[in-house]
């Protein structure tokens, strides 16, 4: 079972009945005590991405506490990354980039080098397309969601339409008649971010 992160907040389904929505341990806790009552399904999103993740909801409530906490390791680096190169105490990790001769020369040439060059042009592209970027994202992840949640409910396709062309008016008009917690929550999946 993948590693949940532990930032970020997820929310859970019994049908289509929204159960939680919060932390990762808050959720898990909630999911663990609802699915020893009740006999239904629960599906449990991350609503960063919109993907129906598990929980390992095995054990005493401290255990699958224990479970979602990032170990000191997985904090620090990433598993893959290669030693030896780079800042790690400032979290900076040496990493392959291949590029043409013509972009190495300039590079090169550029004050402080290479390394300072590529941090400065990917920091403005990071300012240039951020918002862009972020609705790119929410985008996505309401539609992962709504995927698995509404993807039989009425005006499913055209909904989906709507949310890729950014037309909120038609968008939110025609998922008015879907339940309320999932209307609700692929909504501010969709547009929380923008007010």
């Amino acid at each position: 079972m993948a590693m949940i992160p532990m930032q970020g907040t997820f929310t859970a389904f019994i049908g289509q009945r929204r159960l939680a929505s919060g932390p990762a341990g808050d959720v898990a806790l909630a999911v663990k005590r609802t699915a020893i009552q009740q006999g239904e399904p629960i599906i449990v999103f991350d609503d960063g991405t919109g993907r129906s993740i598990d929980f390992d909801l095995r054990g005493e409530d401290r255990e699958v506490l224990a479970r979602l906490a990032p170990t000191p390791s997985e904090e620090t680096a990433p598993p893959s990354a290669p030693r030896g190169r780079g800042r790690p105490k400032l979290g900076v990790v040496a990493r392959e980039v291949t590029l043409l001769p013509r972009h190495w020369e300039w590079l090169n040439v550029q004050p402080g080098g290479a390394s300072v060059a590529l941090r400065k042009l990917v920091d403005e592209a990071r300012r240039a397309s951020g918002d862009k970027d972020r609705e790119r994202q929410a985008r996505d992840s309401a539609y992962h969601f709504m995927s698995t949640m509404a993807g039989n409910l009425p005006q499913f396709e055209e909904a989906s339409r709507a949310l890729f062309a950014d037309d909120r008016r038609r968008f939110t008009g025609l998922i008015a008649d879907w339940p309320a917690d999932i209307r609700d929550h692929v909504v501010k999946l969709a547009y929380s971010d923008r007010a």
